[in-house]
C-alpha cells in the first residue's frame, strides 16, 4: 500500500482477523465463505409478516369451512390496530391471494377469534359470495 509516495507492506502477521456478532445481522461462515443477512425488522416488513399471516389465517378458515379453491369470498375483520394498518395497506395483495371479493375491516364482527405472531389478534370472518 502506498502512502504520501512511501509504499509499506501488510502481511497476516500484521493484522488480526476475528469475527464478531453484527447487532441487527446473523452471519454464518463456512471456510473462506461468509454470509450475512440483515435480519431488521421494519415496520413496513412487520406489516408485510402480518398480512402474509391474515392471508395464511383466512386459507384455513376457507379450508375448514370446505370452500371449493375457485370459490371467491367476503372477509371481514377486526384487529389490533396494527393488523388492521396491514390489511389496509395489503388489502389487494390479500383479496388476490384469498379471492376475496370484498375486505372489509369492521369493529362489530361475529366470527373466529385468533392470535396472530407479535401477540396481535383478529377476528375473522369469512363468506361466500
Amino acid at each position: 500500500m502506498t502512502i504520501n509516495d512511501e509504499e509499506f507492506a501488510i502481511t497476516l502477521e500484521d493484522v488480526i482477523i476475528a469475527t464478531e456478532d453484527i447487532p441487527g445481522w446473523k452471519v454464518a461462515s463456512d471456510g473462506e465463505i461468509t454470509v450475512a443477512l440483515d435480519v431488521t425488522v421494519t415496520p413496513e416488513l412487520a406489516q408485510e409478516g402480518l398480512a402474509r399471516e391474515l392471508v395464511n389465517r383466512i386459507q384455513n378458515i376457507r379450508k375448514d369451512q370446505g370452500f371449493e379453491v375457485t370459490d371467491r369470498i367476503r372477509v371481514r375483520l377486526q384487529g389490533s390496530a396494527a393488523v388492521e394498518a396491514a390489511a389496509t395497506a395489503f388489502r389487494e395483495y390479500i383479496s388476490a391471494e384469498v379471492l376475496a371479493d370484498s375486505l372489509v375491516l369492521d369493529g362489530d364482527i361475529v366470527g373466529e377469534g385468533l392470535e396472530l405472531p407479535g401477540e396481535e389478534t383478529v377476528v375473522l370472518a369469512v363468506g361466500r359470495v
